[in-house]
């Protein structure tokens, strides 16, 4: 009877929190290294609305930046007592959002959020503060009933997701003990458009980069020089033997195997009559948890060196970023089990543990040993222009989340 009564009360909730979404998509907290000013005022807006629906556990960790023009990068933790307290429920959602892009591409200003067909449109709307909004007003509604939480709930609403999280729950995590292995951590930064999917867990992440070095000259006398592209687009196609070399499945993931692909090139020459001398490209690699990286490292160093003495080129490689996955979530886990139970509730389907290929700042606690799952219902528009939230996935959500706040 307590969750009917706070659903209730959510779908009248509906226009307040279409209003706290427009407010928050106003505020652009772009981080300083994508060319805006931080989160500060986003929190400063964000600490206030908290204390005036009744929330009074309010710490902002600020975690240094002389960039930011506050000089500090914020993030906020704010708790609410249950009727018991040997756990929290955490609802981890950022402040920061990507920068809006081309503005001919939008059909509005991107910070002057509108409603237009059950729909939000800004930037920043879906990503984050769609969920962000559903947790804050999930446990308002808990609050404006009069009622308590089954256990501790905890908001952690925080910078620099969009660039490394270094500044963001990176820097929580090492700088205080706000978390523990026993709470749910649900971070609604990952889903699909029927929020049948609860991931738990994350493909190691290897981004190259791989430069080819030859002999340039003139387009007319290419025996006196060594193609460095030629060798490249060789290698190129040379690196599609990794699939084969490493063909092992798990149907947790989708796709269930590992992808390597060649992505962004870098121009080589200006004019169209000179062979290259210098060529490079880069490699997005999306590997399983059970394949170690220095196998694949070996892999690529051993075609490149069989294009390299094919051509007569030097071919360099060099990381771009190097993630391992992180431990696993178990599909067991208190946290899956208790996402599964609220999505059925409220959205009548079944959802299901699974694994991406991306990256997600849920891998930052799994490798601090403290189990978290991403959940969201989502249309992915996010980074796009013309972002938008789906109002219906907003007010969902917000019961998701209020229904595990209030389960034993």
């Amino acid at each position: 009877m307590s969750f009917e009564k706070i659903a209730v009360r959510l779908d009248a909730y509906r226009d307040r929190m279409i209003d706290l979404q427009c407010r928050l998509a106003a505020i652009p907290a772009i981080a300083p290294s994508s060319g805006g000013e931080g989160e500060a005022r986003k929190a400063e807006f964000l600490v206030e609305y908290l204390k005036g629906i009744g929330i009074t556990d309010i710490q902002v960790v600020q975690a240094p930046d002389p960039d930011a023009s506050s000089g500090y990068r914020p993030n906020i933790l704010a708790r609410v007592p249950g009727r018991r307290s040997d756990r929290t429920t955490w609802i981890m959602s950022h402040m920061d959002v990507v920068p809006e892009g081309d503005p001919a591409l939008w059909k509005g200003d991107p910070f002057k959020p509108w409603v237009e067909d059950g729909k939000i449109f800004g930037r920043g709307v879906e990503d984050n503060q769609q969920d962000m909004v559903a947790s804050i007003t999930a446990l308002q509604a808990i609050l404006d009933e009069g009622l308590r939480p089954a256990y501790d709930v905890g908001l952690a609403l925080v910078a620099d997701e969009e660039t490394g999280s270094d500044k963001g729950i990176g820097y929580v995590l090492e700088h205080g003990g706000a978390f523990k292995p026993r709470d749910l951590i649900i971070v609604p930064d990952a889903g699909n458009e029927d929020g049948s999917m609860i991931e738990v867990a994350e493909k190691s992440i290897l981004w190259l980069k791989v430069r080819t070095e030859g002999k340039s000259t003139h387009g007319s006398t290419p025996e006196k020089g060594v193609n460095a592209f030629r060798a490249a687009s060789a290698l190129v196609v040379r690196l599609r033997e990794l699939h084969q070399r490493f063909p092992q499945s798990d149907p947790l993931f989708d796709p269930p195997i590992s992808t390597f692909e060649p992505t962004k090139k870098e121009r080589n020459v200006p004019n169209i009559n000179t062979v290259p001398g210098d060529d490079v490209f880069y490699m997005d690699c999306r590997i399983l948890p059970s394949i170690p990286l220095a196998d694949v490292d070996a892999a690529v160093a051993g075609l490149a060196a069989e294009v390299a003495s094919e051509y007569g080129v030097a071919i360099g490689v060099s990381d771009v970023q190097r993630a391992p996955a992180a431990p696993p979530t178990s599909p067991d886990a208190p946290v899956a089990k208790a996402l599964a139970a609220a999505v059925k509730a409220v959205y009548g389907i079944e959802a299901r543990p699974m694994g991406i290929g991306g990256g997600t700042v849920a891998a930052l606690f799994r490798r601090a040993g403290i189990p978290a799952a991403c959940w969201s219902r989502l249309d992915e528009t996010l980074h796009g222009p013309n972002e938008y939230s789906l109002i219906d996935n907003l007010v969902g959500d917000a019961k998701v989340f209020a229904h595990i706040m209030l389960q034993e």
